[in-house]
């Protein structure tokens, strides 16, 4: 289990956000992207390159602004002259670890070009197909709804990310240590690989075989199912969220050393995975509801099993 030393590594540069790197290990290990949300300058960025670099996952990265074309993303076709054919030139999106950076500042069009590399593993330019390279995961970045050039993801998007995390600002014991860490020196360059890809294969291979009792697939069924008759929600969660629970919760029972899920692993992962899908009625958005304290509700209303 290298759980601990790739957390090790990439806290040489995120301070005080342990609970944060868990999650995205355990989406990494789930083979999910995460969308990180939140103001510019917390360390979105820096997040991706550490973990890239822990686990020895080739990089890409688009900054994406108005003017990004989807074939910046997915490549495109150019003539070659000597064969008379045209060849393929792969985007950024080819890679271990594609860094969406600012992605709700993109048009819709550049966008959804993201759609078919996050759900497929692949990308088609020119009616071909090209694979991407395994293991693959996305993390995207965006500014709150409402900074300056942004626009609001498109659920179907939003829907294929199986986290949402938020980082926010560091307590002030933790900012003093980024200053002193950053004298002459940048910390980037202290982190070291931890795990090989076919490792980090091996064990998103071994969070998938975690075991899973009936009564607990019916308890993540029941808890997805209250959402869609909450009468707060437009629309509740969709079958792919049933799947990013479990395939998450599998990943935080192997992270913690289990080849068994329990009903706690689902709990801890259940707002985060869920939230971001969800639709409120436009009264419940004007009461101040949001979706989390939705989903804590459906939690505690909704018996877990008692496992034998």
């Amino acid at each position: 289990m290298f759980t601990q030393q790739i957390i090790g590594e990439v806290r040489k540069v995120i301070v005080g956000k342990d609970q944060t790197l868990l999650w995205t290990l355990a989406a990494i290990v789930a083979k999910g992207h995460i969308l990180l949300e939140d103001i510019p300058g917390v360390g979105k960025t820096t997040v991706a390159l550490a973990f890239s670099k822990a686990l020895g996952l080739s990089y890409g990265r688009v900054q994406f602004t108005p003017d990004v074309l989807p074939s910046d993303v997915t490549g495109f076709s150019m003539y070659n002259k000597e064969t008379g054919a045209f060849t393929y030139q792969p985007g950024a999106v080819l890679c271990n670890l594609f860094l969406a950076d600012e992605l709700n500042r993109a048009t819709s069009r550049t966008q959804s070009a993201l759609l078919e590399a996050m759900e497929e593993g692949q990308v088609t330019v020119d009616g071909v197909s090209h694979p991407i390279p395994q293991p693959f995961t996305v993390i995207a970045t965006q500014n709150p709804v409402g900074a300056s050039g942004t626009q609001l993801l498109p659920d179907s998007q939003l829907d294929r990310f199986m986290l949402r995390l938020s980082i926010g600002y560091p307590a002030p014991e933790d900012e003093r240590a980024m200053v002193l860490h950053r004298q002459n020196h940048n910390p980037l360059q202290d982190v070291q690989q931890v795990v090989t890809k076919k490792q980090l294969q091996e064990m998103q291979e071994q969070a998938a075989s975690v075991y899973t009792k009936k009564e607990v697939i019916d308890y993540i069924i029941a808890l997805i199912g209250a959402t869609r008759k909450h009468g707060q929600l437009l629309r509740g969660a969709s079958p792919r969220a049933t799947l990013s629970v479990t395939a998450m919760a599998k990943s935080v029972a192997y992270l913690s050393g289990r080849d068994y899920l329990l009903p706690g692993d689902v709990q801890t992962v259940f707002v985060n995975t869920v939230a971001h899908r969800l639709l409120l009625t436009p009264e419940a958005e004007n009461a101040g509801v949001s979706t989390q304290n939705i989903l804590e509700a459906v939690l505690k209303a909704t018996p877990a099993p008692k496992l034998r």
